[in-house]
């Protein structure tokens, strides 16, 4: 048996490597996520150190191959290990990916006096709903999804806010990938007032470029984009923000 693994070892690393990246991605990320006292600011570093733990297995494979070569010439089956091992890191592409999003949307959310991109695009009732036409307005675009726990723990304070600040001139759009078919699905469960937009129409990337979910953009009275709390806050800073923008400009 211990021949067998020797012959065999870095054709072995190199089939567990994509197995492997992704399980030390995921602990290197939850341990860094546990420790983290900033989870706003500090994303990047928990990325870029957990997509890093994702090229261990590559190191081992190597190692192993370079150990088998030194004794004799590396066998067939350790190049298809070794070969394996470094197609893994195609893996990374994802965290990365979501890192250029995520960046994206951190630059996205920090917009002050900025016009917002106007949308116009069907609710899950197929009815049109254009940010145009809410000219005068504090509008609240709610980035959310069916799966992710934190919107649906804030979806029914956001319809209650608007139910009490509608009068004031103020509306709550939700905005999601999803299809009409889960959204009414989810709306049976957690019933909201406010609209819930699809993406079948015009929906410019600033909506779009989302890699953490929820995501609130504020808009103003002057259709100007205004920075809104993240999700880590409590919802009463949104509430304060929103009637701080209400009392600003009001007609």
């Amino acid at each position: 048996m211990s021949k067998f693994f020797s012959k065999y070892s870095v054709l072995i690393s190199g089939i567990l490597s994509p197995f492997a990246a992704i399980l030390l991605y995921a602990l290197v990320y939850e341990t860094l996520t546990r420790r983290s006292t900033d989870l706003e600011n500090d994303w990047l570093f928990r990325l870029s150190v957990s997509t890093l733990a994702m090229a261990v297995p590559l190191l081992v494979t190597f190692a192993l191959a370079m150990r088998n070569r030194r004794r004799h010439a590396l066998t067939l089956s350790g190049k298809i290990g070794l070969v394996i091992a470094i197609l893994s890191l195609a893996l990374a592409w994802r965290p990365v990916s979501d890192g250029i999003t995520r960046s994206k949307q951190s630059r996205n959310l920090a917009m002050r006096d900025v016009a917002a991109p106007p949308f116009d695009t069907p609710d899950i009732s197929g009815k049109p709903q254009r940010l145009g036409d809410h000219k005068g307005e504090v509008v609240l675009v709610n980035i959310w999804a069916t799966w992710c726990g934190p919107c649906r723990a804030e979806m029914p304070k956001l319809d209650r806010l608007y139910q009490e600040r509608k009068g004031q001139g103020f509306i709550v759009f939700g905005l999601s990938d999803e299809g009409v078919a889960v959204q009414r699905k989810f709306v049976g469960q957690v019933p909201v007032s406010y609209p819930l937009l699809t993406l079948n129409g015009n929906v410019p990337n600033l909506y779009r470029d989302i890699a953490r979910y929820p995501a609130i953009f504020l808009i103003d009275r002057r259709g100007q984009l205004q920075p809104a709390p993240g999700p880590d806050e409590p919802f009463e800073r949104v509430e304060a923000v929103v009637d701080e923008l209400l009392k600003k400009d009001a007609r």
